[in-house]
């Protein structure tokens, strides 16, 4: 995953892609604070992918959440830039699951882990976050999974 987003980091230099360039910065910046973080917990291996996977679904999500906030103060032109750059995030994420089969893979977890009650809740998160980072929303799963244990 890394070798990717630094290759595209290159590609994106020799096409003079500015827009493309920054937003690959801004991951690649995002990428190497975790790494620092986590240098001083004695792990020094660096994120892996999974954990760059919960990076870059993290900052999908806070570009929807100013997009949103530059839309309701008659900031067009920042909301666009916003939602350019989620785009160009999205292209390093895996394909987001629908709900249906979201709540699939809830139901799936749920029979693996042996889930019976809401107290199970933190297992069956811990699963899906675990086998899933990347391609479905937690806050929308999470009502799923009360749900079907409640």
């Amino acid at each position: 995953m890394r070798d990717r987003i630094t290759t595209a980091l290159k590609e994106a230099m020799k096409a003079k892609d500015a827009d493309r360039l920054s937003t690959l910065r801004l991951i690649n910046a995002a990428i190497k604070d975790r790494d620092i973080a986590l240098r001083g917990t004695g792990d020094d291996g660096g994120v892996g992918d999974p954990e760059i996977l919960a990076i870059l679904g993290k900052m999908v999500k806070q570009r929807q959440e100013s997009a949103r906030a530059y839309e309701e103060g008659g900031r067009l032109e920042l909301a666009q830039k916003e939602l350019s750059e989620i785009k160009i995030i999205e292209d390093y994420l895996p394909r987001q699951l629908s709900e249906a089969e979201s709540e699939a893979a809830v139901a799936t977890i749920i029979a693996d882990v042996g889930a019976e009650s809401i107290r199970d809740m933190g297992k069956v998160m811990a699963v899906l976050k675990d086998k899933y980072t990347g391609q479905m929303d937690f806050a929308k799963v999470g009502p799923m999974v009360k749900n079907k244990l409640g």
